[in-house]
């Protein structure tokens, strides 16, 4: 037997992640604001040594891909104050304690935009920032829309826009839309128009 071959042996049923995994030492909450947490652990890198890891603990959030009889999409323009500047991106928000992704989800689109949706979709999650936050984003798609009237937080402004499935790619393409969460929104959407990948709709629940 080859020296390969007798590796391959060697490991087989191996932990497959044993060389890159990070063992938490010890670590503590060094600040918590109104939903955000943040974390400072000591942990033991796989060559043995030690390192500081600093990061994020977050609640959870939705994000909605709403989709228009007209075949355009509906979005959202909102001032996003960390970048300093006014962000297009799909109807999103956070979970509320004990709050399902779908309830949150069906919650958020009628809160800031007014709609309902008569049929829903789960896409996935997305981890928009793996290095320094355990956010994760659950992705649905709406259709069957109903318009209504919004219902924003106090200190919230919104304005809603729809538009084509073009434009939102061109402006991703040019650099005019960033928002990770929408540019993954579009590709699912994308793909699923190509038949690549599936959703399965299901009514709203009542």
């Amino acid at each position: 037997m080859s020296k390969p071959e007798q590796l391959r042996t060697a490991t087989a049923g191996a932990d497959p992640d044993a060389g890159l995994r990070e063992d938490r030492l010890e670590g503590r909450e060094v600040y918590q604001g109104g939903f955000l947490k943040v974390q400072r652990d000591v942990v033991r890198l796989p060559d043995g040594r030690e390192a500081v890891r600093e990061y994020i603990r977050h609640p959870g959030a939705v994000m909605v891909v709403p989709l228009l009889d007209d075949d355009r999409l509906l979005l959202e323009r909102q001032y996003r104050y960390p970048m300093g500047r006014v962000m297009v991106e799909f109807p999103a928000g956070k979970l509320d304690p004990q709050e399902s992704p779908l309830a949150c989800a069906i919650r958020e689109l009628r809160e800031e935009t007014g709609y309902r949706a008569g049929e829903w979709a789960y896409a996935g999650v997305l981890h928009n920032a793996i290095a320094y936050s355990d956010e994760g984003i659950h992705i649905f798609f709406a259709r069957g829309l109903v318009a209504g009237r919004a219902e924003l937080d106090a200190g919230e402004f919104v304005e809603c826009l729809s538009m084509t499935v073009d434009a939102l790619d061109q402006a991703g393409r040019q650099g005019e839309v960033t928002d990770a969460k929408t540019l993954i929104g579009l590709l699912w959407l994308q793909r699923w128009r190509q038949g690549a990948w599936s959703l399965d709709w299901q009514p709203a629940p009542t």
